[in-house]
């Protein structure tokens, strides 16, 4: 007799109350990777960053600039020989006068 009533048990059991569940978990587990939207920036602070990297790409140009006028400059002084490295000497006021006299 205990038979008789446990096989319609778990029938109704398993078709009424564990599919469901088994169904819910299953939704539950497919729709979990996904990740939450990214928080997205105020357009104020977009437009700031914007201009920070304007400033930055044109003080690298100005930078460059400054380092080839060097690298030049650098060049010329190699290039002349020894003795034309050595400033000019200056007469003074009271020198140059005395020459022309």
């Amino acid at each position: 007799m205990l038979e008789d009533v446990v096989l319609p048990i778990v029938a109704i059991l398993s078709v009424f109350v564990f599919c469901p569940l088994a169904i819910a978990y299953s939704v539950r587990i497919w729709r979990a990777p996904q990740l939450p939207p990214e928080p997205r920036m105020p357009d104020e602070h977009v437009r700031r960053m914007q201009e920070l990297q304007t400033s930055m790409d044109a003080m690298a140009v100005e930078i460059e600039r400054i380092a080839e006028g060097q690298r030049f400059v650098t060049k010329l002084m190699s290039e002349r020989p020894a003795g034309e490295l050595a400033a000019p000497q200056r007469t003074s006021k009271s020198q140059a006068t005395r020459r022309g006299s």
